[in-house]
């Protein structure tokens, strides 16, 4: 079994970047809890694909410009 891969999110930069949204705030707009988003921040939760692009879709850029999957994880 090969190691976990870490997918990593640019959301708190991003909220700062518009305004300092609150978390609470971006729960609201995607429609989950706080908890739900502080997760989804620290990498301990990996949203849905739905859910992804929702939080996208809320600072106005591309799925990749929110999450990064691991270039250097082997097949």
């Amino acid at each position: 079994m090969g190691r976990p891969t870490r997918v990593t999110n640019e959301i708190r930069a991003l909220r700062f970047a518009n305004g300092e949204m609150t978390q609470a705030e971006l729960a609201d707009r995607i429609g989950v809890t706080r908890q739900t988003v502080i997760a989804i921040e620290q990498g301990r939760y990996s949203p849905s694909l739905e859910m992804a692009f929702q939080i996208a879709r809320v600072f106005g850029v591309p799925l990749e410009g929110v999450f990064h999957y691991p270039e250097d994880t082997p097949a």
